[in-house]
């Protein structure tokens, strides 16, 4: 008797470490940086690790692509 193994979906990532975001939105540290200075993007720190919050990425995202389309 043969069973198939189900493969189990990612599971879906809330928040990333700082070099994923960095590739995620293909931008520097520094501006990165500036960005969570500012509010733009929201982080969470656990212990010594900064996380970045992946919906205030999406989020980022969006409103830069809302600007473009009203400009």
């Amino acid at each position: 008797m043969h069973i198939e193994k189900q493969a189990m979906p990612e599971p879906v990532r809330l928040s990333v470490r700082i070099p994923t975001a960095l590739e995620m939105l293909g931008i520097g540290r520094s501006k990165l940086y500036e960005l969570i200075g500012s509010g733009e993007i929201e982080v969470i720190k656990i212990g010594k690790a900064t996380l970045v919050v992946v919906q205030s990425l999406h989020s980022f995202v969006s409103r830069q692509r809302d600007r473009g389309q009203a400009a």
